[in-house]
């Protein structure tokens, strides 16, 4: 007798519905699995076998053939083992199959059948609903980030015999319920804020129009001065997610196994920060089942790259696809998959190998050649990319033990948001194009015209500090940024001559 459940995996961050097949026939016993099942997958018959006739049902001793359909797309994990001993028991007649066409079934198997957690629940409960399903049982633990899918009746179940139970009418079970709204609004608690920070609020602001216009920004300056500090306080002042945004991002640590078990919804701006021995597939992702690397962990928020020079070459390199299109692209033999990639990159390094370079309480100790072998470990076209680069010098004592504290993120967030909304008016329309950051050339031409004055200014700064020729739409668009967070149509000299000041390393202040 053959029966047929539905179940569900995830490929990218996406899930797709999976026909689990159970045939039982008169040979030989046996119990084999096909389909390109990994070897999470091909174990699963001990776990099955075990759990099955622990929680007291009939095991057949026959052939047992499970297939995995659509069959040439490889299957990894375990949350196959539940719906694969659905499958055998309603193939030897102990289950309703009336049921099985309308609720798609996830879980990994204990021994004594009870279920425990699987990844990727949201992605697979977006797909089940979007294909018409009623309902999906799965482990209690991952019920309320599947409920996030509303419209599919999400039923949490917690073992085998209870799942059994529910599918022959035995017993019922409530659907799992969550008031998105409510479960938004708690999680969105940053556990950080700027009135931490003393001092530096020329850094403070020039983060502050990086998060207004999306730029990527650069911080040069000794140890101990707060550059990570400062970068870790970026995500609180940039624009607050979006349900649609807090989905996808939340898909993208389901599927990589980095969601908490109590946590439904990633509600706050991923914040990522890899240490410098990080590989390429670590950081833009990959391996022999492709996973999601940092660049795509830090979807909708902040990568930050502390000790930039120290990353490998060929590791900043591979970066600058995925910052120029916002997704990276993994390819291997019998897949490619395409994860989403649009982050805000802050990066950190000091002036020099012994960090005090220009600090007026320290001596440093570098020749002119270790500093110019130390910051050419950055590449051109990276630091193309990057439109901000400040100074953060050490903090001075008067700023570190007075009582006044800088504004709370909730506050420069406001005028961030406000910032934002003029860009999004600005290129409403326009595909690829949300914010400042993202114009090409031809949008820097249309959309940041300056008066005579500033390009005067404009023009000497860049003869007498030898800014480069990539200098000058940076400044443009840092400048347009400025104007939009002082809501000014026009771009003036004052706002050219901060966006000037951005440009740390074109300006060749360390040679």
């Amino acid at each position: 007798m053959i029966a047929k459940v539905l179940s569900s995996a995830v490929l990218g961050i996406d899930a797709y519905i999976l026909e689990v097949e159970a045939d039982i026939s008169s040979h030989l016993p046996s119990f084999s699995t096909v389909g390109l099942p990994e070897g999470a997958v091909k174990e699963s018959k001990e776990r099955v076998t075990a759990a099955i006739k622990n929680s007291g049902f009939y095991f057949p001793t026959k052939r047992v053939t499970i297939n995995l359909a659509p069959a040439d797309i490889k299957k990894e994990g375990s949350a196959f083992d539940l719906p694969i001993a659905v499958g055998i028991l309603a193939a030897t007649g102990q289950v309703r199959s009336d049921q099985l066409a309308k609720n798609v079934i996830l879980g990994e198997l204990s021994l004594d059948g009870g279920l425990r957690p699987i990844r990727g629940a949201l992605p697979m409960a977006v797909e089940a609903k979007s294909k018409g399903m009623e309902g999906m049982l799965l482990p209690p633990v991952n019920a309320q980030e599947a409920a996030m899918a509303q419209g599919l009746n999400v039923y949490p179940v917690a073992s085998l015999k209870e799942a059994i139970g529910f599918l022959r009418g035995e017993n019922e079970i409530k659907p799992f319920s969550v008031d998105i709204e409510e479960v938004f609004k708690k999680a969105l608690a940053y556990t950080v804020d700027f009135t931490d920070v003393r001092g530096q609020e020329h850094v403070k602001r020039a983060l502050e129009v990086a998060a207004a216009g999306g730029h990527n920004i650069l911080m040069i300056g000794p140890p101990g001065s707060g550059k990570t500090m400062l970068a870790r306080r970026l995500p609180t002042i940039l624009p607050n997610l979006t349900l649609e945004e807090a989905i996808e991002t939340t898909k993208i640590h389901s599927v990589s196994g980095l969601l908490s078990p109590h946590t439904a919804l990633i509600a706050i701006r991923p914040f990522r920060s890899p240490h410098h021995t990080i590989s390429d597939a670590g950081l833009i992702g990959g391996g022999q089942h492709p996973k999601p690397g940092e660049v795509s962990l830090a979807h909708h928020g902040v990568l930050f790259l502390d000790e930039l020079p120290e990353f490998r070459r060929n590791v900043l390199e591979v970066m600058r696809q995925p910052m120029e299109d916002g997704m990276v692209t993994i390819s291997r033999a019998l897949v490619s998959i395409t994860y989403p990639s649009n982050f805000m990159l802050a990066a950190a390094m000091n002036p020099c190998p012994c960090g005090y370079y220009g600090d007026p309480n320290h001596t440093c100790t570098c020749t002119t050649m270790q500093i110019q072998k130390y910051r050419s470990k950055i590449s051109g076209p990276l630091l193309d990319r990057i439109d901000i680069q400040i100074e953060v010098p050490a903090v001075r004592y008067k700023e570190l033990s007075g009582e006044s504290t800088g504004e709370p993120s909730e506050v420069i967030r406001e005028r961030v948001n406000r910032a934002r909304q003029v860009q999004l008016d600005r290129f409403k329309g326009k595909k690829n194009l949300f914010c400042n950051a993202d114009m090409d050339s031809k949008g820097i031409r249309k959309y940041c015209k300056i008066d005579s004055d500033s390009d005067e200014l404009l023009r000497t700064a860049i003869t007498k500090f030898g800014l480069s020729a990539r200098a000058y739409d940076r400044i443009l668009k840092v400048a347009r940024t400025i104007a939009d967070l002082e809501g000014a149509e026009r771009i003036m000299p004052e706002y050219i001559s901060e966006a000037i000041q951005y440009r740390s390393l074109d300006r060749n202040l360390w040679m």
